[in-house]
């Protein structure tokens, strides 16, 4: 293939749901090679309405298709301006310092990782739709602390929400969810690599003003920050990963640890808009924070 152009939509995504372990991990490595073809061709994904999307929603299909029109129609080139203060704060450091608090035990809870000479990139429009995002890939082996992480996702038809998880050393040592548990446990017992985190990103998109759970929307809900469980993206380690040059660097870096390899690449996301679990987040010493429905400098 030369580009690759995806609709996604699934008119019952509940038969995914319950898949025993081995098939769960077989399917996810089954993708594997095919995904780490198409993220080095131009791309672009979006997602058509279904009623089996609307009933995860639990909203009607014409109160969803209204929802999904109306986020993937505004007028991307909007994001460029309120994406910049962040990109350069952000590839300008070298931490990034995440604090959530549990809410049942009232906890203060950090994580921490590095993203010292990674490459950060803003999503304006170019690859999803509807966009609004600024993401790297931290150094794998970096991760440190707990979080918690409150808005439900989808994963596989199961709604998946109030995760909890603590890194040492790079590693998802413990996990659990408030709901949705053995999805989680499916996604984090693929193999070796959806043991660590591969995206630290911010969603930027004010208009959507309804979190829905499928992660192509959840992710780019502005004043959100995500992570994802699994693969990191190798254009945050090199500027062409489609060449020779880059392909050898980015089997170098997966041999260090920093660059991370994996069958999944799942998106959770949290709350900083003062409604959910998040309370701050750091670029190195600065402080950022949420104002009319994005991510600010101060």
């Amino acid at each position: 293939m030369t580009k690759y152009i995806e609709v996604l939509g699934a008119e019952a995504p509940e038969m995914f749901a319950g898949l025993p372990q081995e098939m769960a991990t077989a399917l996810a490595r089954a993708d594997e090679p095919y995904r780490s073809i198409r993220l080095l061709k131009p791309w672009v994904i979006t997602l058509y309405p279904t009623r089996g999307y609307a009933d995860l929603e639990e909203m009607s299909l014409e109160e969803y298709a209204r929802v999904i029109v109306a986020a993937s129609t505004v007028d991307p080139r909007l994001l460029e301006a309120a994406e910049e203060p962040i990109w350069k704060v952000m590839d300008a450091s070298r931490t990034v310092r995440i604090v959530t608090e549990h809410p049942r035990s009232g906890k203060t809870l950090e994580l921490t990782m590095s993203i010292g000479d990674h490459k950060v990139r803003k999503c304006t429009g170019k690859h999803n739709i509807p966009d609004g995002e600024v993401f790297t890939s931290p150094d794998a082996r970096t991760t440190e602390g707990e979080v918690f992480v409150d808005m439900p996702v989808s994963e596989s038809g199961v709604t998946v929400q109030g995760i909890y998880l603590r890194f040492e050393a790079g590693v998802i040592r413990e996990y659990s969810a408030e709901r949705g548990s053995d999805a989680l446990a499916r996604v984090v017992e693929t193999d070796a690599g959806s043991h660590r985190l591969g995206e630290v990103a911010f969603g930027m998109n004010a208009g959507i003003t309804r979190a829905l759970r499928h992660p192509l929307f959840a992710e780019k809900v502005g004043g959100t920050l995500h992570i994802a469980i699994g693969a990191s993206y190798p254009e945050c380690y090199v500027d062409d990963p489609a060449s020779a040059e880059g392909k050898a660097r980015c089997d170098e870096l997966a041999r260090q640890g920093s660059l991370n390899r994996s069958a999944q690449h799942v998106d959770i996301v949290t709350d900083f808009r003062g409604t959910g679990t998040g309370r701050a987040v750091y670029l190195d010493d600065t402080r950022l924070a949420v104002r009319d429905g994005i991510w600010v400098v101060p």
